[in-house]
């Protein structure tokens, strides 16, 4: 129920609703630092970004125009990255982050995760990942296994995989060609890993992922 304004009038509380569909077995670690809910309490002038993301969503939906059927899911898309931001914006600023909060605010272990990120081909090592940290091999492999919660190379593999996951699902690039551009020169042993880490083979995974029905995002 709405409050009463200084006017009198009654005020309108509008309620904007999305929804993803999210494999639980396959998201992003950095979901599971998530709170079930995450409430971020409106305060005059603060967080203008995602004051004016929830704007252009509540004016596409009221007045939907030519687009809007592109325009929604982007905003959608930017709306949940601006929370994310504002609620790890917050936790930071309390001094109570932990996990991906943490290593995403720790320079040394975000600069060796976005050279990762950037290029997974590179033949990372332990060594070549905590020069990237500017740390040492030992001192960066206790912070980086501490605040992601799995040893560097095992995340090398993890990204790897769910990048090539990706690549099947989206693109229709040859199987040689995914394994190369995640750093594998052998198509066999790319698929070995692929089905370790998905139980089944890349084609079979692609196969599979392409005769699901889409959903689209719901409002």
């Amino acid at each position: 129920m709405g409050k009463t304004g200084p006017d009198g009038a009654q005020a309108v509380t509008v309620t904007l609703c999305g929804g993803y569909q999210l494999d639980p077995s396959r998201a992003h670690p950095l979901l599971a630092d998530l709170p079930e809910i995450v409430h971020l309490p409106a305060r005059l002038g603060h967080r203008p970004e995602l004051r004016a993301a929830v704007d252009l969503l509540g004016g596409e939906l009221d007045n939907p125009r030519l687009g809007v059927d592109t325009i929604v899911p982007a905003l959608l898309d930017m709306l949940l990255l601006y929370i994310l931001r504002s609620w790890f914006d917050e936790q930071s600023e309390r001094g109570t982050t932990a996990g991906w909060a943490a290593a995403l605010g720790d320079p040394a272990i975000s600069a060796a995760l976005h050279a990762l990120h950037r290029d997974p081909a590179l033949p990372w090592t332990v060594e070549t990942l905590g020069t990237r940290a500017g740390l040492s091999r030992a001192a960066f492999s206790r912070r980086f296994t501490t605040l992601i919660g799995r040893p560097p190379l095992t995340y090398v593999t993890w990204w790897r995989m769910t990048t090539a996951a990706r690549l099947l699902r989206e693109s229709d690039a040859p199987l040689g060609e995914v394994a190369t551009r995640i750093g594998y020169t052998s198509e066999f042993a790319f698929a070995t890993a692929f089905k370790r880490e998905y139980g089944s083979a890349p084609g079979k995974y692609r196969r599979q992922s392409r005769a699901e029905p889409r959903t689209a995002n719901s409002m």
